[in-house]
């Protein structure tokens, strides 16, 4: 089973002394079907003076840290191993059409039908959100949408087109957007980046009825012999899952048109990016700043033969 070391550092340098700064990290994976994390540490210089570990509401770990003292620069370093077990996805034409997905949703939210139990959480994702806000463009993304949601396809076989489309249609291109980029931008000009292509999908499989999330987390993409690198080398990655009955989440990464397997390791899940960004808060003080962040995904050998269990 393979076995990673994740090195995630996120340093922050302040034009200004910082006086206050509250900050919210997702930077331990969760333990989810596939993966388990043995291991995690997460080192903030200079030290917090109030730190406290908690679950959210999407089920993710999260580590909240304030700073009181005056300081100029933050790091923080997270280190972690992860194991991730291999799981066979569903087949393309496994489970029902994809209509059969949006009705249940439908119905049973509007009390026609009872909800299937692994549903009363998805229908929540079916809604807008902040970074996938339901706007004049929702008809045209169904619109694009349903070139691959064809009448009685099932909602597997429709989700993987709707990834090849998008593969073939945009191009990757870190410099086109930035965090804070409109979808509706990104569906004009045709490119961007994981982030924006997850809420594309998102965007276009809501404008649906369908219920999708957003997934953070990391990507191996070290090529065997002869086979181009993937996109998201040595940075934060996002793909997203479609809720089908049945079958329970489907996942897909747009960007790259794969099914995520063990080269995809879970940080968390939520609506959007603005759920599970890996370190957000706010400052008093500290006028301009520069971030970097460098992300490293090393395979190791499991000496022990036991999933390289570390301490906690």
């Amino acid at each position: 089973m393979p076995l990673y070391d994740i090195d995630h550092d996120t340093i922050y340098r302040y034009d200004g002394a910082v006086l206050l700064s509250q900050q919210i990290a997702h930077l331990r994976p969760r333990e989810c079907a596939g993966q388990r994390c043995l291991s995690h540490s997460l080192d903030i210089v200079p030290d917090a003076t109030r730190r406290i570990e908690r679950i959210d509401f999407f089920g993710n770990p999260v580590t909240g840290f304030g700073l009181y003292a005056p300081h100029d620069t933050l790091a923080v370093h997270a280190r972690t191993r992860v194991l991730v077990e291999p799981e066979t996805p569903p087949q393309a034409a496994a489970g029902p059409p994809w209509e059969a997905a949006r009705d249940h949703l439908r119905d049973g939210l509007s009390g026609h039908a009872p909800l299937q139990a692994d549903a009363r959480d998805a229908g929540q994702y079916r809604f807008a959100s902040a970074f996938v806000p339901f706007s004049d463009e929702s008809a045209r993304y169904a619109d694009y949408a349903l070139q691959c949601f064809t009448p009685g396809r099932p909602l597997v076989e429709a989700l993987l087109a709707l990834s090849a489309r998008m593969h073939a249609d945009f191009s990757f291109d870190p410099s086109a957007t930035s965090v804070a980029t409109p979808v509706a931008e990104v569906f004009a000009r045709r490119r961007g980046v994981c982030q924006d292509f997850s809420h594309l999908m998102i965007a276009c499989l809501r404008a649906l009825g369908l219920a999708a999330r957003y997934v953070s987390g990391y990507l191996l993409t070290e090529p065997p012999p002869g086979q181009p690198r993937l996109a998201g080398a040595d940075a934060s990655h996002a793909w997203v899952a479609a809720w089908c009955p049945g079958l329970g989440w489907v996942e897909v990464d747009p960007t790259n048109d794969v099914r995520p397997g063990t080269g995809h390791i879970t940080l968390a899940w939520g609506r959007d990016y603005g759920d599970v960004c890996p370190l957000r808060g706010v400052i008093l003080g500290g006028g301009g700043h520069s971030v970097e962040v460098a992300v490293t995904v090393m395979p190791v050998a499991d000496e022990a033969g036991d999933g390289g269990h570390a301490p906690q």
